[in-house]
């Protein structure tokens, strides 16, 4: 069986993770390589049940495929247990404090995972829960994504350092997250966004502290075209993220230059891959020709690291 090769930083061990903001270049490298050992250990079948005993709480005010699907796979290939915990199924739906809630799950779980709107509601779950807290969505972030997507990047292109990514569409937690991995990997991001929806400037400006650390230029600009200019990977993601359905016919208007077609990725390198973090509407963000590419898109591999990004994580939080 697979032995636990890589050692676990002693600063990752019941550490949170709301937000990649809060962890250092190395930590983000340990997780990426001990992904790829976790994956190389299920693919040939020599999975060891590194979390025999261990359960995870998993609270979930939106809906989901890939995250539900994806934690619980990945505690039970680890010998864990996942519980899934609606708002129909907890005392939050009916208005007991998030203090309660964070508490009382503390004494029965090992781990709280949390997908839901507000940052704040997952940054009060983590001040006090005495177990970690992974964020797996909200409003302003979505690590496990980005997690996902770079060890999809790292499968491919084999390093870090001298890619640029561009992210085209909405400047949203995906995009949030994306821009804070490369940043904190010394990776290149150009982000284009129509006017008004930009990414959030507070969080802009942190990824841009980082990144006079580690080398890598952060670009935002309205400029879909200078953005994709060289890439090695486009990544877009829906203009009307959970939440905004409301603004759906409005943005298919004001995105429509943003949609990554054949005319815009001929601006990218010739072996550019195309990420989604999915679900994806084909003929808006995202033209079949592009997304449906076998020799450009990564689209499925980039779903399955879910799986495998977040086995590091548990395996090193928990």
């Amino acid at each position: 069986m697979e032995s636990n090769v890589r050692t676990i930083p002693s600063t990752l061990k019941g550490k949170d993770l709301l937000t990649l903001l809060d962890y250092s270049t190395e930590e983000i490298k340990y997780l990426l390589e001990r992904a790829v050992e976790l994956k190389h250990a299920q693919k040939h079948g020599k999975m060891a049940p590194l979390l025999a005993g261990k359960s995870l709480g998993m609270i979930f005010e939106n809906a989901s495929t890939r995250t539900r699907v994806s934690f619980e796979v990945g505690m039970t290939q680890l010998g864990g247990h996942a519980l899934f915990l609606s708002p129909r199924d907890l005392q939050i739906g009916r208005g007991e404090p998030i203090c309660d809630t964070a508490q009382v799950l503390s004494r029965y779980v090992d781990a709280i995972m949390i997908r839901t709107n507000s940052h704040k509601t997952v940054e009060e779950l983590a001040k006090y829960a005495t177990v970690p807290v992974i964020n797996a969505l909200t409003d302003d972030y979505h690590p496990c994504q980005a997690l996902a997507d770079m060890l999809t990047v790292y499968e491919t292109k084999g390093l870090y350092k001298g890619l640029k990514v561009s992210f085209i569409g909405d400047g949203n937690n995906v995009a949030h997250s994306l821009v804070i991995i490369c940043a904190k990997l010394g990776i290149d991001i150009a982000v284009a966004t129509p006017p008004g929806y930009e990414l959030n400037q507070s969080i802009l400006q942190k990824a841009k502290e980082v990144a006079k650390r580690t080398g890598a230029v952060i670009e935002q600009t309205n400029d879909p075209v200078y953005a994709v200019t060289g890439a090695d990977v486009i990544y877009t993601d829906v203009w009307a993220s959970m939440g905004y359905e409301a603004e759906q016919e409005n943005r298919l208007q004001i995105f429509q230059p943003y949609q990554v077609n054949k005319s815009l990725v001929k601006h990218a390198k010739r072996d550019f891959m195309f990420l989604h973090c999915l679900p994806a509407h084909r003929g808006e963000e995202v033209t079949a020709d592009i997304i449906d590419d076998p020799k450009h898109s990564y689209i499925y591999d980039e779903a399955e690291n879910r799986l495998h990004a977040q086995k590091a994580i548990l395996t090193a939080l928990l």
